[in-house]
């Protein structure tokens, strides 16, 4: 992306508003999201978590099958910092993932095991609710630049004011409706994953580029392309 980097930045801040009026969808909202971080923040990969109607978080978009696999690791394990992040509502840094403590031994193995060496979970918070993180991987040890931290923090906030979208948190109901219909659209292109894979002999993450892709160059949400790929209404 061209340009300074306040103009990267604001660039970011446009596409995520595009996001949100263009057609909602909150798979897309944070899909850019995560893709934004990893190519403006310094994080090598990206990931979001939310919880569902239970309060128990799911795995929603990442930005490769590594970043993935160390989130469903800390999921599995209940024990990490994005687990720590949304408990808290704070942010939680790990600047050396290969110190991290005894508690959280499965994620540090699995994230080192994938080449991770430090991350930030970020809690997606509004006023006292926590309704998910944002995980920022990295593969060298060391702090977040201070600047980066404050972009992905607002980052965070837009998704969040997109997610619950105008409605407040008295509103419950419809909070875990859109966060399960979220959870859902997860499922179908999880599914549609791995028909791409097969079909066309690629692995998952390259099956994940190409839906992406197809969904951004017909201006249609992933979820929309995942649902007509399962159905066999459309093959890429």
């Amino acid at each position: 992306m061209p340009g300074t980097r306040e103009q990267q930045l604001l660039r970011a801040f446009a596409a995520l508003a595009d996001t949100l009026v263009a057609g909602y969808d909150v798979v897309d909202l944070l899909q850019t999201l995560v893709d934004t971080c990893t190519g403006l923040l310094g994080a090598s990969e990206s990931g979001v978590l939310l919880a569902d109607g239970n309060g128990e978080l799911d795995l929603i978009v990442s930005t490769s099958e590594a970043s993935r696999l160390v989130e469903l690791m800390q999921l599995a394990a209940d024990a990490g910092p994005c687990i720590d992040s949304f408990n808290t509502g704070e942010v939680i840094s790990v600047p050396d993932i290969g110190r991290a403590p005894e508690k959280w031994s499965l994620f540090r193995e699995k994230a080192l095991e994938e080449g991770f060496r430090a991350v930030d979970a970020i809690p997606l918070r509004l006023r006292e609710d926590t309704i998910g993180t944002l995980n920022l991987l990295r593969t060298q040890t060391g702090q977040l630049d201070e600047d980066d931290m404050v972009a992905a923090q607002a980052f965070a906030d837009v998704a969040t004011i997109g997610i619950l979208h105008e409605r407040t948190i008295a509103h419950s109901n419809e909070v875990r409706e859109q966060l399960q219909r979220a959870l859902n659209s997860r499922i179908v292109i999880e599914q549609a994953k791995g028909v791409i894979a097969y079909m066309r002999g690629v692995p998952i993450d390259a099956a994940f580029t190409l839906i992406r892709d197809y969904a951004r160059s017909h201006q249609l949400g992933i979820s929309h392309v995942a649902a007509a790929i399962v159905g066999r209404e459309l093959e890429l």
